[in-house]
């Protein structure tokens, strides 16, 4: 797959993803929805790397990288299955958009990193900004939506902390492996979960199953690989522009497709966290005056933490 091919089809999978988060779990219970998701994307993974003879190791070291994909992406994914009951499919995206932000305040405290800037701390402060504008939305609902805005933000970070753990890793097999590895673990954790909590459902709608099999096939098993594709054949700042397009596109989806209402809130959050991951991104090639550099590189290394 080209490069530009293969930057579409990862933009439209992100920006469907939650409606089809939301869709899956309709009739059948979330717990059910995310099992039977993870369950069906597994069991392709493994076809994939039976065919293609990719590696699976199982050493000490391989096992800890599968822990560190599997456990995260456990807790994330369960978080915002929950999440998606209450609040509507585009904010999923809004909040999962401060990712790059929450990724590499981990990569400073546990790898020791130092990739903050005056502009990226600017831009990360804005992000935040916009997160608690969409919080104050959730106020004004319900206290299950802002519980379940909570989650989402919950669920970016634990996101995030998998990410990093991984790198520190620094694992050395095929991006197909590694989240095939995962989801050894994962997938029995999904279905423990739903066994105890959810139970099955007698029967399955059809829309239901369809976004689960969607999800599973091309969420799980293309997303994936495709980003890890894209990591290794462009610069990082150019797949960074995926997060940026995803949320409006995802806002929009939610409204013609799902009939949520988008409030003047939601935008201005959703433009105040798309501009700081802008600037966050995109700010190191703004020029600055050296007094403001060397002021901004002052108070970083006497940060208190």
């Amino acid at each position: 797959m080209s490069i530009p091919a293969a930057f579409i089809t990862i933009v439209f999978i992100w920006s469907t993803t939650p409606l089809g988060i939301k869709w899956s779990s309709v009739g059948v219970g979330y717990e059910f929805g995310v099992a039977a998701r993870m369950t069906i994307g597994l069991i392709a993974l493994l076809t994939v790397v039976k065919v293609w003879r990719l590696a699976m190791p199982m050493d000490k070291h391989a096992l800890k990288v599968y822990l560190a994909s599997g456990l995260p992406l456990f807790i994330a994914m369960s978080t915002v299955y929950w999440s998606a009951q209450h609040i509507p499919s585009g904010w999923i995206a809004v909040v999962f958009g401060l990712s790059p932000l929450f990724t590499s305040f981990f990569a400073t405290k546990m790898l020791g990193e130092n990739s903050f800037t005056g502009a990226r701390l600017s831009g990360m402060a804005l992000g935040l900004c916009g997160l608690v504008i969409v919080f104050s939305e959730g106020f004004a609902l319900s206290s299950m939506a802002l519980a379940g805005i909570a989650g989402v933000t919950f669920a970016a970070l634990s996101q995030s902390f998998g990410a990093v753990w991984i790198r520190s890793l620094k694992p050395n097999m095929h991006a197909i492996s590694i989240t095939t590895g995962g989801l050894l673990i994962a997938t029995p954790l999904f279905i423990l979960n739903c066994a105890i909590n959810g139970g099955w459902p007698e029967s399955i709608p059809s829309n239901t199953m369809v976004s689960i099999v969607y999800l599973a096939i091309l969420g799980t098993s293309l997303g994936f690989p495709l980003y890890f594709y894209l990591l290794k054949n462009i610069q990082a700042q150019r797949v960074a522009l995926v997060t940026l397009i995803t949320p409006i596109l995802a806002l929009l989806l939610g409204a013609f497709l799902n009939a949520e209402l988008i409030s003047t809130k939601v935008w201005v959050g959703t433009a105040f966290v798309l501009s700081g991951l802008t600037i966050y991104e995109y700010g190191k090639y703004l020029p600055l005056p050296a007094k403001i550099k060397k002021q901004w590189r002052t108070r970083w290394n006497q940060r208190p933490f």
